[in-house]
């Protein structure tokens, strides 16, 4: 393990390296580099470790730029140390990437992914689940010397605490969830059937406060049937990948953003160039498309779940507009994603083993907290309450105020709710 240490105005920072394997269960196997930034206030550097983990999959932890950013992050530092952990694939962790250096004797013959077969690459991609995040978590908690420590996950973070919670909930002081709550099991239909109808209704209110707006969809989803809507670079933006704009109906302030996108002239420099930053998926964190909906499969194979059980009334009317909904064409569609597109059907197949262990979290008494939004556009609350149930410790606060995005769009409120309904300081 190797450490540097620098600082920001009111922060001090260690940056951590460690080597860990790239599959868990051969010691042996390929290593990978995992990353860590310990972020702490200049008089807080004993403080307790709060591990975050980050949405995605497919994203690094954030890059602080002060206290207050991300915009949570001071009121945890009054109690904490916060360890920004870039989850295995991403940011300094051995990024995934078709040109990326593979870590030695990763694939044989291949330096790249990009010179591995189809086979190879998805076989490399099982070993960046949220089982293997929390293995190296959990490695890096034994290195840093720590006890125990507190966890704080962010919707797909929210997963892996749940794992980590799972396999190792001896090493958790606290679990804080923030939309991030998942189901168990290998029902992975119904959580997508959820959240189909429950972009229909949003869909539905979008053009009812915007009615304009819905002619200009129809309008952009015409000049994508027919090839003719491209991105300032060339690239074609088909039906289903703009349909997947709706993802911005998920968050504070995702109406308003969508809305001044389709009110720019789509022949305009603006419109193509925001366009093609109002797309949830790229080449920029392949891993968020190509092992999404794997983020789910608790003991099952996914199979294009959401493709596959898209209602009719969605396919047929292109306004009807989808959330992180993994669609096959998608791959199709986008240049950057094309190259992944035989790896993503061979994992689409892959038989995933069980993230979860019910009767071990029914074990896991640590204290917690869990942001259960009311209208969560990504995890639904009926299967996060169901879970929540399971562990004994934990309090789940049930709120309409905020979207899934409510840890970063309302400043320190919710996480100041959570940590003291996870210490006692307030019921819940």
């Amino acid at each position: 393990m190797s450490t540097t240490s620098w600082t920001l105005p009111g922060l001090h920072l260690s940056d951590v390296t460690l080597s860990v394997p790239l599959d868990h269960a051969d010691p042996g196997s390929a290593r990978l580099e995992l990353f860590a930034r310990i972020v702490a206030a200049p008089d807080g550097q004993d403080r307790p470790y709060l591990v975050f983990l980050q949405g995605g999959p497919g994203s690094e932890a954030p890059r602080p730029l002060g206290a207050d950013s991300p915009p949570w992050l001071q009121r945890v530092l009054r109690e904490h140390r916060v360890v920004m952990l870039d989850q295995r694939g991403t940011g300094r962790s051995t990024p995934v990437g078709l040109d990326a250096p593979l870590p030695d004797g990763a694939i044989a013959g291949a330096a790249t992914l990009r010179e591995a077969t189809p086979t190879q690459q998805a076989q490399y991609l099982t070993h960046f689940r949220a089982d293997a995040i929390a293995h190296d978590a959990e490695l890096l908690r034994e290195h840093l010397g720590a006890a125990s420590w507190s966890l704080l996950g962010q919707s797909f973070g929210g997963f892996t605490a749940l794992r980590y919670l799972s396999a190792h909930a001896g090493s958790v002081d606290k679990a804080l969830f923030t939309g991030g709550l998942p189901t168990l099991g290998p029902d992975m239909a119904a959580v997508y059937a959820t959240t189909w109808h429950g972009m229909i209704a949003r869909s539905e209110r979008y053009w009812t406060r915007f009615p304009g707006d819905r002619d200009r969809m129809r309008r952009l989803s015409d000049l994508a049937d027919a090839g003719q809507l491209r991105l300032a670079d060339g690239q074609r933006v088909g039906v289903e990948r703009l349909r997947r704009l709706g993802h911005l109906l998920g968050a504070s302030g995702g109406q308003e953003r969508l809305h001044y996108l389709l009110d720019l002239d789509p022949a305009s420099p603006a419109f193509v160039h925001d366009l093609a930053g109002a797309l949830p998926f790229s080449g920029r964190n392949p891993l968020y498309a190509v092992v999404h909906e794997s983020c789910w499969a608790d003991g099952t194979a996914t199979r294009w779940t959401a493709d596959r059980i898209m209602p009719d009334v969605v396919r047929e009317d292109p306004t009807l507009l989808g959330g992180e909904h993994i669609h096959r064409d998608l791959f199709a569609e986008d240049p950057e994603l094309a190259p992944w597109a035989e790896a993503a059907d061979l994992l689409a197949e892959h038989e995933w083993p069980r993230l979860y262990d019910e009767k071990a979290l029914r074990a896991a008494d640590a204290p917690g907290a869990a942001a259960v939004y009311f209208d969560d556009a990504y995890v639904p609350r009926r299967c996060s309450l169901a879970t929540a149930e399971l562990l004994p410790g934990l309090h789940p606060w049930v709120t309409s105020e905020y979207e899934h995005n409510g840890l970063r769009a309302s400043g320190d409120r919710v996480i100041d709710h959570l940590l003291d309904l996870a210490t006692g300081r307030r019921a819940a």
